[in-house]
C-alpha cells in the first residue's frame, strides 16, 4: 500500500516537473492584430504566433473563442497557417512574422495567403463561438511561426465588428502558457478594399478624398498610378469610386480627370493627381480639383514645376464638376490664371476634401511653393458656385497638405502638415485667408510623422450625439506611418481625449486618409491602409464614447 502511494506520488511529481519543463523552456508569444478585416479577402491576419521550441516536438491545437456578442452569420471560417522558421541571425529580433503573409502591394495577389510563405494546417467553418484549430504540426527546432486567418462571409455588413481570444494552446498534448504581445481589448472592424494593387491593371492607388452628396452617395477619389507608386510626373489619372449603400458596395471606377496624350506628349508626361473633392451642398454639384503636369519630362513635379504660367513649364490647377451626383464629369476647367502667382513654382490643392460654408462659399485647401522654394498652406475659395476662385495669404510657412473646416459661421480652421515634424499646425481665419491666427492646439494637440491627415466638422443638428464635433484621422505617431487613428473632439479641437479615439490600422502604410459622415450615426474613412491601397471602413459615433 505504501509502495503504491509512493509510486503514485513520484509519478504525479514527475508529471508536474515535465509540465514545468515544457512551459519553462518553450516560449509562445501571441500578437492579436488590429488591422482592417476585408470582406473580400479570403485571408485576414487575426493572430500571429511565435513558438520557440526547445523541448516541445509538436503543436497539437489552438482554441479560439469569439465574443458572445459576435454575429456568427457574418464570419465564414478560421484557418491556421504555418510559416516556417526564422533565420538564425534574426532570432534576436523577436519578430512575430518573418514575411508579409498577405500582400497589399503584389498586383492581383492581395486577397489570400501567399502559398510560398504559408502552409495551410487546418480550416474550420464558424458555426459556434469556440473554434478548435487542429494542428498536429511537427515543430522545427527553434523558432516556429504560425498565424490564424479569418474569412468573412461575402455578404457581411461593413459595420460588422467582433472580439476574440485564444483559450488555450496545446504542445505535446499539454496546455501551455503563452504571452500576449497586444492589447487585450481589441475590437476587429470589417472594411472594404475599394481599390487594390492590380485592379484594372493599375500598379498603385494613392491620395484618398471622400465626400457624401446631398443624396447620401459616397464619392471617393484617388490617384490612379498606372506604372508604380511614385508622385507626379508620371502616368497618373484621377479616379473616382461611387457607393449608394453607405460603402457596402462600390461601382466601377470612373476617371473625372485624365489628359492621356495631350498635345502629343506621352501619358506619363500628362499626369494629373493629388485630388481633392467637395460637394456644393446648396446645389449638390460635386467638384474635383487636381494638379496637371505637362511637359516636365519624367521627374517629380514638386521639383520640376517652374515659375510662370506657361503650361509647358509650370503645373496647372484644373477642376471637373458633376451635376448628376457623381455619375458623369465635365471636361477639365483650367483655373491656373485665376489663382496662381507667377512667382510661385508650384500651386496645387491640399489633397482630401473641401467644404461648403454656411453662406454657400466653396473652399478648398491649397499649398504652393513660393519664390524662395518654401512651401506654404492656405485656402482658395469661390463666392459664385465655382465660376471664379481667389487666394489671399498663406496661414503658416513651411507647411503643405492641409484640410479645412468651418468651426463657427464664417470662421475657418486650417489643419496643416508641418515640415518641422512632430505635430500638426492649426490656424484660423475670419476673412477667407486675408489674415490668420494661430490656434491654441497648434503644434501641441495632434502628433504626426509629417503626413497628410483629414479633418471634418459635424454640426450638432447633423449627428446623433447632438453635439458639435470635429473628427481627425492620421498616423498617430511621430515616426513612421502606422497606427492610423480616428479622433473625436467635443470642444472645437482644443483637446482630443484618448477615450474618444479609435485605432483602425496598426500596420505600416502610406498613411493618407479622408473622412466623411455617412449618415447622422456613422463616420466613414477612406484611407491607405496596410491591407489595401484604398480601404473603406464605417464606424458608429457611439463607439467613440465607449
Amino acid at each position: 500500500m505504501m509502495k503504491n502511494a509512493l509510486f503514485f506520488f513520484l509519478f504525479l511529481w514527475g508529471s508536474i516537473l515535465c509540465d514545468f519543463s515544457v512551459q519553462a523552456k518553450d516560449l509562445i508569444k501571441v500578437h492579436e492584430t488590429q488591422i482592417p478585416i476585408l470582406i473580400e479577402r479570403v485571408d485576414n491576419v487575426l493572430y500571429m504566433l511565435r513558438v520557440e521550441a526547445d523541448s516541445a516536438k509538436k503543436l497539437d491545437a489552438i482554441s479560439v473563442c469569439l465574443d458572445e456578442n459576435v454575429d456568427l452569420s457574418q464570419i465564414e471560417s478560421l484557418k491556421l497557417y504555418y510559416s516556417g522558421t526564422e533565420a538564425l541571425q534574426d532570432v534576436k529580433l523577436n519578430r512575430m512574422q518573418p514575411v508579409e503573409y498577405v500582400s497589399a502591394h503584389d498586383r492581383g495577389n492581395t486577397l489570400k495567403a501567399n502559398p510560398s510563405y504559408s502552409i495551410l494546417v487546418d480550416k474550420q467553418h464558424v458555426d459556434k463561438r469556440k473554434i478548435l484549430l487542429k494542428a498536429n504540426k511537427k515543430l522545427f527546432p527553434g523558432v516556429n511561426f504560425f498565424w490564424i486567418s479569418v474569412q468573412m462571409k461575402e455578404n457581411a455588413s461593413v459595420l460588422t465588428q467582433f472580439s476574440s481570444k485564444i483559450d488555450f494552446i496545446t504542445l505535446d498534448k499539454q496546455n501551455v502558457d503563452f504571452e500576449m504581445k497586444s492589447n487585450s481589448a481589441i475590437v476587429h472592424r470589417v472594411g472594404v478594399g475599394v481599390r487594390k494593387a492590380g485592379d484594372d491593371s493599375v500598379a498603385a492607388y494613392r491620395i484618398p478624398g471622400l465626400v457624401t452628396t446631398n443624396k447620401g452617395t459616397l464619392l471617393g477619389v484617388y490617384d490612379v498610378r498606372y506604372n508604380n507608386s511614385v508622385d507626379l510626373q508620371e502616368h497618373v489619372d484621377v479616379g473616382l469610386s461611387r457607393s449608394e449603400d453607405g460603402g457596402q458596395t462600390w461601382e466601377k471606377m470612373r476617371l473625372p480627370l485624365a489628359f492621356n496624350e495631350y498635345e502629343g506628349l506621352p501619358k506619363a508626361q500628362n499626369g494629373v493627381g493629388d485630388p481633392s473633392i467637395l460637394v456644393d451642398t446648396k446645389t449638390n454639384t460635386s467638384w474635383v480639383i487636381a494638379a496637371w503636369t505637362h511637359g516636365m519630362g519624367n521627374q517629380r513635379a514638386w521639383f520640376s514645376s517652374q515659375q510662370g504660367m506657361d503650361i509647358n513649364r509650370t503645373a496647372q490647377l484644373v477642376l471637373s464638376k458633376s451635376t448628376d451626383d457623381g455619375k458623369t464629369w465635365s471636361e477639365p476647367i483650367n483655373i491656373t490664371h485665376q489663382v496662381k502667382d507667377p512667382s510661385w513654382f508650384f500651386l496645387l490643392q491640399g489633397p482630401g476634401r473641401g467644404i461648403t460654408m454656411e453662406d454657400g462659399t466653396l473652399v478648398f485647401p491649397i499649398q504652393y511653393i513660393d519664390s524662395t522654394r518654401i512651401p506654404n498652406a492656405g485656402i482658395m475659395y469661390s463666392k459664385d458656385g465655382g465660376n471664379h476662385w481667389a487666394i489671399h495669404n498663406h496661414a503658416r510657412t513651411n507647411t503643405t497638405e492641409a484640410q479645412v473646416v468651418e468651426v463657427e459661421p464664417g470662421v475657418l480652421m486650417l489643419n496643416m502638415r508641418d515640415n518641422r515634424g512632430g505635430s500638426r499646425a492649426v490656424y484660423t481665419t475670419t476673412d477667407l485667408g486675408k489674415t490668420w491666427k494661430e490656434h491654441e492646439s497648434s503644434r501641441t494637440a495632434l502628433r504626426e510623422p509629417v503626413c497628410m491627415a483629414s479633418l471634418i466638422a459635424v454640426k450638432a443638428e447633423d449627428n446623433c450625439l447632438n453635439k458639435d464635433l470635429l473628427f481627425f484621422s492620421n498616423p498617430n505617431t511621430t515616426e513612421g506611418r502606422d497606427h492610423i487613428t480616428i479622433k473625436m473632439s467635443l470642444d472645437g479641437g482644443y483637446t482630443w481625449k484618448e477615450s474618444n479615439q479609435i485605432l483602425v490600422d496598426e500596420g505600416h502604410s502610406w498613411g493618407y486618409s479622408c473622412l466623411t459622415m455617412i449618415d447622422e450615426e456613422t463616420v466613414g474613412i477612406l484611407y491607405e491602409s496596410s491591407v489595401a491601397h484604398m480601404t473603406f471602413q464605417a464606424i458608429k459615433l457611439s463607439d467613440f464614447l465607449e
